[in-house]
């Protein structure tokens, strides 16, 4: 049994109403508790796409899962229960009844049920489609309409991420070096003085020093470009195909004098 507790919980939590399975069937309205235990005993849907329904689900067999509410029926079986046309104030025992059988309770759950302190009647409409005190002459064709819109949701994420990566750079540079060259002059009356410095016969070394470029590598890191992530928002066309149901009224005429359709909308 859910408590009063876990109904203050579930109503400010923007919790659903879920199936056996888990699965979404609308999300929660209402809790309407018991006239004479003051006990959580009917709990209201908010289903379709702009949650414009509102079905009552009992919460006899239902269990609490964090902000949801886990019910034993399916999707379906909730949004074709019957509507109760003031879901705002309170549930008669007649009303009661009726949705308890539609769930497979008997009649002997039917007390009466309000939504929190609010004390007003409500009716539940015996529908324009039978006789009965609140119908008229006519008989009213209804028909289904697709309402379509859109809901954004996450469906992943982007993300920058920076790694290293070695790779090899091939780079020509031209470098110089010194190499001995041997140069012969014969004597001549200009260098004669030079020749003849020193002894006639001697030993003698000449020493030279040689140099030679060295290729030198550094590594410097410099910032080269900026990166970051944007949204861009485009549009695209999705097509819909959803099935819609109406209804179709044909005469019966006994009389063989023939039927006039007459269409009084202006």
């Amino acid at each position: 049994m859910i408590t009063t507790e876990q109904t203050e919980q579930l109503l400010s939590g923007g919790g659903n109403v879920v199936d056996n399975d888990g699965d979404k069937i609308g999300s929660i309205g209402q809790v309407f508790l018991d006239d004479q235990s003051g006990q959580p005993e009917w709990i209201t849907v908010k289903t379709g796409i702009f949650g414009t329904g509102e079905s009552f689900v009992p919460l006899r067999d239902a269990e609490v899962s964090g902000n949801d509410v886990r019910v034993p029926y399916d999707k379906d079986k909730v949004k074709d229960a019957p509507r109760i046309s003031d879901a705002n104030s309170h549930l008669s025992e007649e009303e009661e009844s009726t949705l308890y059988s539609y769930y497979g309770y008997g009649d002997e759950y039917a007390t009466g049920y309000s939504a929190g302190d609010v004390d007003r009647s409500a009716s539940y409409d015996t529908g324009h489609d039978t006789s009965g005190e609140n119908t008229d002459s006519a008989m009213t064709r209804s028909e289904e309409q697709v309402r379509v819109g859109t809901q954004t949701e996450a469906v992943g994420k982007a993300r920058l991420r920076k790694y290293v990566v070695t790779e090899n750079v091939t780079k020509t540079v031209p470098v110089q070096r010194e190499e001995v060259r041997v140069e012969r002059e014969p004597i001549t009356d200009g260098n004669v003085g030079d020749a003849l410095d020193g002894p006639a016969i001697s030993e003698e070394e000449h020493e030279m020093t040689l140099n030679e470029e060295r290729v030198v590598v550094e590594k410097e890191a410099v910032p080269v470009e900026r990166v970051r992530l944007e949204k861009d928002t485009v549009t695209e066309q999705q097509q819909v195909d959803e099935e819609v149901r109406k209804e179709k009224i044909e005469v019966d005429d006994e009389t063989g004098t023939g039927v006039r359709d007459t269409d009084r909308r202006v």
